[in-house]
């Protein structure tokens, strides 16, 4: 069956859409990585109490988290703000008072990494193990390369975090106020001039 010009208009206008989508979240999701990176490094700088390499730490993780938030839809990237905020808020507390009493150790990363397991478990929060564990890994290690006060640790990594999850929730809803601002028959004019084109 060969498909008509109308068919053949309605592919290229979908496949249109889903090319701008894919550019406007990429350029989004880019921008709001810079603007995390920027405003998290800068607050760090003005402290003026941590090390240059700290600000770099605190850069990425702020960049991490908001790559997690921003998705493709404002609700998405709500629930994701809400997942990794309980998550990173359950870690850090854990590896706060660890450290307040307790230098890295091998067995305390692992005992820390159960205990936030078992806990969302136990609370009904399993899909947010994945995120806890991987910010207790970071924040532990990262406690072990340096080690001196390394209790300020979670408490840094939770300031990057705020940071980088209000960025990508401003992103979202920006992106959310600009998408109700392109007509949403724009791209079916790209259909439209084809099938004229091909007639």
């Amino acid at each position: 069956m060969i498909p008509t010009s109308k068919q053949t208009g309605q592919t290229t206008a979908r496949e249109g859409r889903r090319t701008g989508q894919a550019i406007s979240h990429g350029v989004l999701l880019a921008v709001c990585c810079l603007l995390s990176y920027k405003i998290i490094t800068g607050l760090l700088t003005f402290s003026g109490f941590v090390l240059r390499d700290e600000e770099f730490l605190g850069g990425m993780w702020a960049v991490v988290a908001t790559i997690f938030v921003l998705r493709g839809s404002y609700e998405e990237s709500a629930k994701a703000a809400l997942l990794r905020t309980l998550a990173t808020l359950l870690s850090f507390g854990l590896c706060l008072v660890y450290l307040l009493v307790f230098p890295f150790q091998v067995w305390g990363l692992v005992v820390l990494i159960a205990s936030g397991a078992i806990v969302l478990d136990l609370i009904g929060r399993p899909e947010d193990v994945i995120t806890a564990s991987i910010t207790t890994t970071v924040v532990m290690v990262v406690a072990a390369i340096s080690p001196q006060q390394a209790w300020r640790q979670p408490i840094l990594r939770l300031i990057d975090t705020i940071v980088g999850i209000a960025v990508g929730v401003a992103g979202a809803w920006i992106g959310l106020k600009l998408a109700t601002l392109i007509p949403n028959h724009a791209s079916a004019g790209v259909g439209q001039i084809h099938e004229k084109s091909i007639r």
